[in-house]
């Protein structure tokens, strides 16, 4: 009945959508035409220089952004100009205020205050582009643009100049671009798109060139044009980019323990380089990189089993990181499924799997991450339009060190591995349809070593798709993957019985554990049909499944198997201001999921809206009810759980964000029928900007989390399997500090120091009966005082189950207190463009505390005093242009 209710709801959606008309606004494309000068400009933001005549100014901005299609607050005009190497871009923003221009200084890619950026569509694919972005404070910004606009990857750092000004009539801007640095096809006349975009930040206004109307789907398919470019030779690009660091880390002296001396010194050096093979196509490469100077993970505890994703901030797989972006499902509606990739670069350069041999009284010493060995990728697109992403990465086989009263020996913990890649794409029709592929292998070599518990192969292919019509209104799409893994019979076992997977569930009939099997081969996908455009109203609505059998996790991304969800995305959003709204809008959102047995496990519905008011302060609210939820998790292989149905809300409230002091306040709870569960969060963001070279952030977080059923241990006992649970009472404080002192554009201090703790307390153990009963107390049975007892000495608790004096099984302490610190100084300077030196201190602490004291006051015992474990680190690079 329910299932036949989402489908008929989706179906009825889909009607009104269908009926609804695409009135979309036509707006024609402009064109602005440039020419070739003999004589470059000098970039010192002035534009005074006479080749600047050779072309007529372009101006009649138009907002984009409260009201579209009206006049700006200012005026803004701009002027094009080419030569054999470089273009030239010159801007000038009136102001009649110029006074109250804000001229902010931050790091690159900050784009603080106010700023202008143009964007090339330089390939003229309607899919890509690049943009250039400089403050009225002189600091640039640079995005890659993929997906039609869907995307803009601000890693990418091309080497380009910029200068600005601000004077009695506002302020204005010189841009100096290499054509080495963009893309584009080797015609003798080349049509670029085109993009000039003005943020005018004290008005919280943004005005554009060619007018886009916010019903418009896409932003590169709606550029504007640039011609007169003619008879430019693709430029070949050769850049090599040499480093040395020298570290010293001092950390706790532990007696006896040959390893934890105190301190240790080191000296590194590597090489990072850029080869333009052709001007469409690039390799980069990167020998024995060095992340030292990237931040640490933000702490966090995960008490459900599952990984944790923690998103990428080393520089070499951040950029261009689109090109191989391929996500299993892409939904509107989102979900903890939108998280699984295909490709997942955190795990090239991984914490190693392995585990040692070490007994009692020896000492281990162990590297924290896999050495990269090395790693390239070849990326572009080719005359026909065929876009292309490989990547290679090898990491070394990695020894953990074992002392035994001065006698060492070595195991490896992780063999040495190769990571492959190959991404690609081909639009047809005007760039209306477009089909890719994806391929991925992971090989190891485990013949000398001992490590039997990882594959020792995975590979992965795919195939995806997406067609638009009606002007790119209306779009289908959809991707299938399939995988393969391979290794020793521990190795495929391992995968049958992870919490991904839970092949050994005692209630299910479609999985079972094959302990010889060496293989294990899954399907996973998506197919969705939307509409992203037209109107006030856009659907997006799909069904995405993950074979029992699917895994991703050697080189992607997975939360778990066996699901197929129907997701489904609807939202009214106003176009132009009205009342005392600038912008709102109003999604709604339900899924419903089953396993491949067939099981219902979910249905949630859920709605929000977010709301801009004309003081630039903004709210929005979120209500979600989960009607239906069951977990083949739970219990870590044991039968299916039923979960308490719950409703979830939450609200934010974020204050003007063009002021010197801003905030922003979220809070929510969880409610789980029956007392099942309850969560409360919340959560305050104060943001401080005394000067504009200065901004301070502190970020406040608390969260409550209570529940009646917390999975332990599972136990056997006279036959039967006990899946231990007990209540659980969780409470996690976490503090975020964020200081960032730019003393000029290319000269930045960024501090960074985050106090964490997470406390959990369990009391009232119980085993469960009837994992699938209606009243939860019905699930199971609880331990009397005559059953459980706690033993002090071995920090365990004792169960005589049967009452007859006689230990039955234990279990130890699941109390917790994790407590970590973790801190980061940065100094940065781009002596010259391209080239840089960083000092950098990092602070690490990792403590466990008491479970029963007070959540601050343990936290503060366990940071202050303490000893940390320091590093210094100097790193200096330098970029070669050849």
């Amino acid at each position: 009945m329910i299932r036949q209710f989402s489908l008929i709801l989706s179906l009825c959606i889909c009607t009104v959508a269908f009926g609804q008309e695409s009135t979309i606004t036509k707006v024609p494309k402009r064109i602005y035409n440039t020419k070739k000068v003999t004589t470059a400009p000098i970039i010192d933001g002035n534009i005074n220089d006479e080749t600047w005549n050779a072309v007529a100014w372009a101006g009649d901005f138009k907002q984009w952004m409260p009201d579209e299609g009206k006049e700006p607050a200012q005026k803004t005009k701009f002027k094009i100009i080419y030569d054999e190497k470089n273009i030239y871009i010159a801007v000038r923003c009136y102001d009649t205020e110029p006074d109250k221009i804000v001229n902010r200084l931050s790091r690159r890619d900050g784009n603080a205050g106010d700023w202008v950026e143009v964007n090339f569509d330089s390939y003229h694919d309607l899919r890509t582009g690049f943009a250039f972005t400089i403050t009225a404070a002189g600091v640039k910004g640079e995005e890659a643009i993929s997906q039609n606009g869907n995307n803009w990857d601000n890693s990418w750092n091309p080497i380009w100049y910029a200068k600005t000004k601000i004077d009695e009539e506002g302020w204005t801007a010189e841009m100096k671009i290499p054509f080495t640095q963009v893309r584009f096809s080797d015609k003798e006349e080349q049509v670029w798109g085109l993009q000039m975009h003005r943020n005018n930040f004290r008005e919280n206004e943004r005005s554009i060139w060619q007018r886009i109307p916010r019903d418009l789907p896409g932003w590169v398919s709606n550029l504007g044009e640039l011609h007169g470019i003619k008879n430019i030779k693709p430029q070949k690009q050769l850049e090599i980019q040499p480093y040395v660091v020298g570290q010293t880390e001092k950390f706790e002296k532990v007696p006896g323990n040959p390893f934890a001396t105190g301190k240790r010194s080191s000296v590194n050096a590597g090489i990072d380089g850029k080869i333009g093979v052709t001007n469409n196509l690039t390799l980069d490469f990167t020998v024995n990189p060095d992340f030292g100077q990237v931040e640490a993970d933000p702490s966090a505890i995960a008490l459900d089993g599952f990984q944790i994703f923690q998103r990428e901030q080393r520089p070499f797989f951040v950029e261009n990181k689109n090109i191989f972006d391929y996500q299993v499902t892409q939904a509107q509606a989102g979900g903890p499924f939108t998280r699984d990739n295909v490709f997942y670069s955190r795990r090239i350069g991984r914490k190693p799997q392995g585990g040692t041999t070490a007994g009692t009284g020896e000492y281990v010493n162990r590297p924290g991450n896999t050495t990269i060995l090395g790693a390239a990728k070849f990326s572009g697109k080719t005359k026909s339009g065929l876009s292309i992403g490989i990547l290679e990465a090898v990491t070394q086989k990695e020894f953990a060190e074992i002392d035994n009263n001065g006698t060492r020996r070595k195991e490896a913990i992780e063999p040495l591995t190769n990571f492959f890649l190959t991404r690609l794409q081909k639009e047809y029709n005007n760039s209306n349809t477009l089909i890719g592929g994806i391929f991925t292998a992971t090989n190891r070599n485990l013949s000398d070593t001992n490590i039997n518990g990882i594959h020792n192969a995975a590979y992965t292919s795919g195939v995806d798709f997406r067609h638009q019509w009606n002007n790119r209104t209306w779009y289908v799409a959809g991707n299938m993957v399939m995988s393969k893994v391979l290794g020793s019979k521990e190795a495929i076992y391992n995968t049958q019985t992870s919490l991904r997977h839970n092949f050994q569930r005692v209630d299910a009939e479609h999985v079972n554990v094959d302990p010889n099997r060496t293989s294990l081969t899954g399907t996973g996908g998506n197919i969705k049909i939307g509409k992203s455009g037209g109107g006030n109203f856009m659907f997006d609505t799909g069904i995405t499944w993950r074979s029992p059998e699917l895994e991703l996790n050697d080189i992607g991304f997975q939360r778990n198997a066996d699901d197929i969800t129907h997701y489904n995305w609807m939202a009214y959003r106003s176009l132009k201001p009205f009342s005392v709204f600038r912008r709102l809008q109003i999604n709604y959102n339900h899924y419903a999921s089953w396993n491949f047995e067939g099981d219902h496990t979910y249905l949630g519905v859920n709605t929000n809206s977010h709301a801009t008011f004309h003081n630039n302060w903004r709210t929005g609210f979120n209500i979600h009810y989960a009607a239906v939820d069951y977990s083949d998790a739970a219990l870590r292989g044991g039968p299916m759980l039923r979960l308490p149905s719950s409703l979830d809300y939450n609200m934010y409230i974020n204050s003007d964000q063009s002021k010197k002091v801003q905030f922003r306040v979220r809070g929510g709870k969880t409610n789980g029928a029956d007392n099942g569960f309850k969560r409360t969060y919340a959560s305050t963001t104060i943001t401080f900007v005394p000067i504009n070279s200065l901004n301070i952030s502190v970020d406040a977080r608390i969260n409550s989390n209570n529940q009646e059923l917390q999975y332990v241990t599972t136990n056997a006992f006279n036959g039967n399997t006990r899946y231990i649970n007990a209540s659980l009472d969780q409470d996690t404080f976490n503090l975020s500090l964020r200081l960032n002192y730019t003393i000029k554009p290319n000269l930045s201090i960024q501090y960074y120091g985050s106090p964490f703790i997470s406390r959990g307390r369990y009391t009232n153990f119980k085993y469960i009966t009837n994992s699938l009963a209606t009243n939860i107390s019905d699930r199971y049975q609880s331990y009397t005082n005559n059953q459980i007892n706690y033993d002090a000495n071995s920090n365990s608790y004792l169960v005589d189950e049967n009452t007859d004096t006689t230990t039955d099984y234990s279990f130890a302490n699941p109390n917790f207190s994790f407590i970590q610190f973790q801190s980061n100084l940065v100094a940065r300077w781009e002596y010259i463009p391209g080239s840089e030196v960083f000092l950098v201190w990092s602070k690490g602490l990792t403590r466990a505390g008491n479970p029963m004291d007070d959540l601050l006051r343990s936290l503060g015992d366990n940071i202050f005093g303490q000893t940390a474990h320091n590093i210094f680190l100097v790193k200096a690079t330098y970029r070669f242009m050849l």
